[in-house]
């Protein structure tokens, strides 16, 4: 071994001590029995567990690895750097629903950001017992935070010695069991013989042991014999004899007091002293030892697990339905030891009982004989998991639960199956959040590959008889490009799985080479897959998978492939349906949109509308400014729903404002007028707006709201309030509905800021907060006469919508209206 490669070996070896010094830290931090820490790995964008402590790894290895930009609640903690506390499963489904799709069980987690550079290092997990469904935050987990701060200093100490490679991980994580309970203390007496005379010699802790006072301890071995075990005093006497011959027990003699305990007696041959003692002990080995030994008498079989799923106890019932000697069994993982009760068709018991800590019963078929089932019952603890097995037909009632379909499946160390690492569910579940087809492609090759180990990816979609490139990975730079725009007579592999129906597996490329005569090959070496793409019997496209070597693809892994290319399909052509409505909607709102505000010499105003980035990405928010006789109309809506029907409901409710507010009506008889359109037109939506009326020249206003947020008011010396104005119902619920009026009177040098939900709407917070963090950002952004475009309302207005314009997971869209009177403005009484 070279100098860097000891080099390279000691710096692993402190990171993994520190990594598991953490993970097994927050368990005692948290009061939880498992936690782990992801770290960042080489590959940009994905995070690899690099610990975990009070699980067994093979069971959990669908979560090894994890890309950043994924709906899970250890991608949001490590990209957006606040901690995820998830206090149970209610919590997780509706937050996290692809997470909690995958594990379905009762528990609730904490995800801390391991701080460091930007990005953060990793994610501290824990996992704890879920709370009661009312119960809406965890207990205080400021001692997990600072364990995560003591691991970012550590980890930081390691990238100034060695780099960033020095903490990113690669491969599989490392299995930590968690620390045993402590056990009580182990209470030893001690004694000595002298076979000469049989008087017996004890120290005070034989005596409190045997419950005897020392004044009523027997003199001889006879009567110490029936002292320690009334039942086997005679084996006792015989094995003192012994012992003073020079034959002592080959080991401690187990026996048992007249209590029942069990205890542990052992013997040393007398030395060279005289005269010649033999000397001995008395161990009381507490509670387990008195388990242990009441388990093997029991006729069903019990075996026990420590948290990491190494076998650490089986009974004789156990050994014998295993088949197997004990010695074959103690020490090794379950999955190595009993490959019956491992499996696609067992894990998800085992994870339930691991993950929600109560009571799971299944049957399991032992072996290929038919009715060779037995039915397994797991009681999971904090430190060991007791497992009970017995045959199925002495269950009494029989137990009716579904057996796997096969025998004993292969265990998590054997087989070339790749498929059932995959499950088609999960796929789904992804793709239900993709609505482009960049999107689905993306998820694809996060989801897919990594379940397959392809490294390579292309997606062809079918226009007009033609393919077309939607999205590749891992192919050559140009390689694809001659493939691009081809026809369907095409004789290539990827048209003709189209053209056929019918899915093209090759296990090498010679054999891609023999069948395709004068294609371009990619690679020299590999496989390759072609999967053709059809949705409710149209043709799609064809998706291409690649692997670096040489493979056969069993027929489970071939109609597990062939699944998830009809999920792909589906997913790809609602995607094309979204790209055209969407498309159509974003040419449709930017028509409806103002181009420009009205203007007028007193009055500066400043609009700005972002449209949402989750689903349709145009919705039914808008602004507007209308000249309203000597003075000017300040209108701001938001249409309910986004697509096409709400920026059509939202040009229709913004031309009938415009209409009112040209003809000078009062507001509250706009809002009322734009209520009964709206229910007229009946397009099965409502909406919200705040409609102001403001006289340039007094700066009076008077302003009505319909279910919209107040408005806020930034006073020239900086004091911004919440304009607190009684409103109506939402536009479109009540024909009768009335919108009361209030007055208002804007300074010169006052700001006025009308905005929409989307500005001030965080999931998972009050709005009360959003709202007044905005006003805050609303009074720093007119002060600081120093700064660039703090004076002006277009930078006061860019400012506002900073935070939202860069944020790339904007779940509604954003409209602002700002209006000031210039300083310069003459009030008239």
């Amino acid at each position: 071994m070279t100098g860097s490669d000891e080099h390279v070996g000691r710096a692993r070896e402190r990171l993994t001590a520190l990594l598991v010094e953490a993970s097994t830290g927050a368990l005692g931090a948290a009061g939880a029995h498992v936690a782990g820490v992801y770290l960042r790995s080489g590959t940009p964008g994905l995070l690899r567990l690099a610990t975990l402590v009070g699980l067994p790894g093979q069971l959990f290895r669908p979560w090894w690895r994890l890309h950043v930009d994924r709906p899970f609640p250890v991608a949001d903690a490590f990209r957006l750097g606040t901690r995820v506390v998830l206090p149970n499963a209610t919590e997780m489904v509706r937050r996290y629903p692809q997470f909690a799709a995958g594990l379905p069980f009762q528990f609730g987690s904490v995800y801390t950001p391991v701080p460091g550079a930007e990005p953060s290092f990793g994610v501290l997990t824990v996992l704890l017992p879920g709370t009661a469904d009312t119960v809406d935050e965890l207990p205080d987990l400021d001692r997990l935070c600072r364990t995560a701060d003591r691991l970012g200093a550590g980890l930081r100490g390691l990238v100034a010695e060695d780099g960033d490679a020095a903490v990113a991980w690669e491969g599989e994580p490392v299995c930590v069991r968690p620390p045993a309970p402590r056990p009580g203390p182990v209470r030893v007496g001690r004694f000595t013989w002298d076979p000469v005379t049989s008087v017996v010699r004890a120290d005070d802790r034989l005596h409190s042991l045997l419950g005897r006072a020392p004044a009523e301890f027997p003199g001889t071995g006879a009567e110490l014999a029936v002292a320690v075990t009334p039942a086997d005093a005679d084996d006792v006497l015989t094995a003192l004899h012994e012992t003073a011959a020079g034959k002592p027990p080959p080991a401690p003699l187990r026996v048992r007091a007249a209590d029942g305990a069990p205890l542990l007696l052992e013997l040393w041959p007398p030395g060279a002293a005289d005269p010649p003692l033999v000397s001995g002990i008395v161990v009381d080995p507490g509670p387990s030892a008195a388990a242990d030994g009441a388990a093997d008498l029991l006729p069903e079989g019990v075996f026990c697990l420590d948290r990491s799923g190494i076998v650490r106890y089986a009974n004789p019932a156990a050994v014998r339905l295993a088949g197997r000697p004990r010695t074959e069994l103690l020490g090794r993982p379950l999955w190595e030891a009993m490959p019956w009760l491992s499996g696609p068709s067992y894990d998800d018991h085992w994870r339930g009982a691991l993950l929600a800590r109560g009571p799971v019963h299944f049957q399991v078929r032992r072996g290929a004989a038919e009715g060779d089932f037995v039915a397994l019952s797991v009681h999971p603890g904090s430190d060991l998991v007791t497992c009970t097995v017995v045959p199925a037909s002495r269950i009494d009632p029989p137990v009716h639960l579904s057996p796997a379909a096969g025998p004993g499946a292969v265990g998590r160390s054997g087989g070339s199956s790749m498929a059932p690492l995959y499950r088609p569910i999960a796929l789904a579940i992804a793709l239900t959040d993709a609505v482009t087809a960049r999107q689905v492609s993306a998820v694809v090759m996060q989801e897919l590959l990594p379940a397959f180990g392809g490294r390579r990816l292309a997606i062809y979609l079918l226009q007009d008889r033609h393919f077309y490139l939607a999205w590749e990975t891992g192919f050559p730079p140009g390689f694809l490009a001659p493939f691009d725009g081809v026809g369907l007579d095409a004789h290539i592999p990827g048209v003709e799985a189209l053209t056929t129906g019918r899915p093209l597996f090759f296990e090498s490329m010679r054999r891609l080479a023999d069948t395709y005569p004068g294609l371009a090959l990619d690679a020299d070496v590999g496989s390759r897959a072609f999967l053709p793409l059809i949705a409710s019997g149209r043709p799609v496209g064809t998706c291409i998978l690649g692997f670096e070597s040489e493979r056969s693809f069993s027929t489970e892994e071939r109609t597990v492939l062939m699944a998830l290319a009809g999920l792909i399909a589906h997913a790809m052509e609602k995607a094309r349906r979204y790209d055209s409505e969407a498309a159509l909607a974003r040419g449709l709102q930017q028509a409806l949109l103002p181009r420009r505000l009205s203007a007028h010499p007193q009055v500066e105003t400043a609009g700005r509308y972002l449209p949402g980035t989750q689903g349709m990405d145009v919705g039914g928010d808008w602004y507007d400014v209308v000249g309203a006789g000597d003075g000017l109309a300040l209108v701001i809506g938001d249409v309910q729903g986004h697509g096409v029907q709400a920026a059509a409901t939202m040009g229709q409710l913004r031309s009938a404002v415009r209409a009112f507010a040209l003809s000078d009506r009062p507001p509250d008889e706009v809002l009322s007028g734009t209520n009964r359109l709206l229910i007229d037109l009946d397009p099965g939506q409502f909406a919200s707006c705040c409609y102001l009326r403001l006289d340039p020249a007094t700066g009076r206003a008077r302003i009505a709201r319909a279910g919209h947020p107040p408005p806020l008011l930034r006073a020239p010396d900086g004091r911004t309030r919440v304009l607190e104005i009684p409103g109506g119902v939402v536009l479109g619920v009540d024909p009768r509905a009335r919108y009361p009026v209030t007055g208002l009177e804007l300074a010169p040098g006052a700001i006025l800021a009308l905005y929409t939900d989307g500005l001030v709407e965080r999931p998972g917070a009050d709005i009360d907060d959003g709202i007044a963090a905005l006003g805050a950002a609303l009074a720093e952004a007119g002060a600081a006469p120093g700064r660039r475009g703090a004076r002006t309302l277009t930078g006061v207005a860019d400012r506002l919508t900073a935070m939202a314009r860069h944020a790339t997971d904007r779940p509604d869209d954003v409209a602002l209206l700002l209006a000031t009177r210039r300083p310069g403005a003459a009030d008239r009484g």
